[in-house]
């Protein structure tokens, strides 16, 4: 198997390694920060074990600190969303993260946005407004706010990581987790949630696979998966998101949130396709 071929699996299977989130969110009736950092804690500790066996070590400086906010940033606004609205807008929502590194792009390094770009844009954009008419209670609201904040800091994430070196990459990571911890850590402490065997294996899987091991094959694909590919591939995440949910949680999304979810996912793919293939031609 070719180093490119393995690197699309190894995105493959980590998209559907992020897609499990949602259920696994349900099964803990915690607070949502408190979820947070206990599922952090247990992805450090296993990207760490990860890192050691692969002879990496970790490095502490300017740019795995930058990294390691915006990956931090991400992890909380996206479990705090998952308490406030639906799975599939939490985790739809959070995909419009390539629409935002479009904006930084123009923004902070002067790149023109192409007319391709411009047109994913608006119609991402008129996907979430879809979600809004879906769901206009407050609670939904504020929901789906800190959804699309997880999506910015996603974009800021991958920005920050996208030249560093692999060790530095895993730092950065690292480093996120130690941020979401240490903030998710009090709300626990003074919450006192219940801990249930339930609680604790649900957590157990969101911290091991849904977002250690997760984490560890981005790293390892990115070395050989460029970066439109890999949001192509990441599109997984989302499609398979609500169908876990509505299996084995009976959370059926209402119509208007299906038909943002299209829009999106679509929107998004038509544009990682269009980009690649001029990017290899």
């Amino acid at each position: 198997m070719s180093k490119e071929n393995k690197a699309t699996l190894e995105m493959l299977l980590c998209a559907a390694l992020w897609s499990i989130a949602g259920i696994l969110f349900k099964l803990i009736p915690w607070n949502g920060f408190a979820v947070a950092g206990m599922r952090s804690l247990i992805a450090g500790i296993t990207i760490y074990i990860c890192m050691r066996l692969m002879g990496y070590h970790y490095v502490l400086n300017r740019r795995t600190l930058i990294a390691g906010f915006f990956s931090g940033c991400t992890y909380l606004c996206f479990t705090v969303a998952n308490k406030l609205t639906t799975s599939a807008n939490a985790i739809v929502l959070q995909f419009t993260s390539p629409i935002f590194i479009i904006i930084y792009s123009a923004l902070f390094f002067g790149k023109k946005p192409r007319r391709q770009d411009l047109a994913v844009v608006l119609a991402t954009l008129f996907g979430i407004s879809l979600f809004f008419l879906d769901q206009l209670k407050p609670g939904y609201l504020l929901g789906n706010f800190v959804a699309i904040a997880a999506g910015m800091f996603m974009a800021g994430m991958y920005v920050a990581v996208g030249e560093i070196e692999e060790e530095e990459r895993f730092s950065g990571i690292l480093n996120g987790q130690a941020l979401t911890f240490l903030v998710g850590l009090p709300f626990f402490l003074l919450t006192k949630p219940e801990i249930t065997p339930t609680a604790v294996t649900a957590l157990l899987i969101l911290g091991v696979f849904q977002l250690g091991l997760s984490y560890v094959l981005y790293v390892k694909a990115s070395r050989y998966c460029p970066p439109l590919a890999c949001c192509l591939l990441g599109a997984v995440e989302p499609l398979l998101n609500p169908v876990w949910v509505f299996l084995f949680n009976g959370e059926k999304p209402g119509v208007f949130a299906l038909m943002g979810a299209v829009v999106v996912i679509t929107s998004i793919t038509v544009w990682s396709i269009f980009g690649q293939e001029k990017q290899e031609g």
